[in-house]
């Protein structure tokens, strides 16, 4: 830590703006993966696929649940992260079923 108040908000300051990227980083990514299931979407419109895989989510839960133990983060956090995004790329593959 710093031992003046000027270099604490440096330090804050610092850390912000490696949020502030790391933020940007994470829109960017969700953006990018909500390409991947929108093609997915259609495909499985395109083929009368059901919209959820039940198996595969099991699966990738499984899977960025030991990815948040590696990375240190809290593994229930990382699965409602992905519970959300899985509930999101569902509503979307739905409405191209319509």
């Amino acid at each position: 830590m710093s031992d003046t108040p000027q270099g604490a908000a440096d330090v804050l300051t610092g850390h912000r703006d490696s949020i502030d990227r790391l933020d940007a980083i994470l829109v960017y990514t969700l953006a990018e993966r909500f390409k991947h299931t929108q093609a997915v979407g259609h495909l499985k419109a395109e083929h009368d696929l059901p919209p959820s895989d039940p198996q595969r989510e099991a699966r990738q839960i499984e899977r960025l649940q030991k990815l948040a133990l590696d990375a240190d983060l809290d593994p229930d956090f990382a699965t409602k992260f992905l519970n959300f995004i899985i509930a999101e790329v569902i509503q979307h593959h739905r409405k191209h079923q319509g």
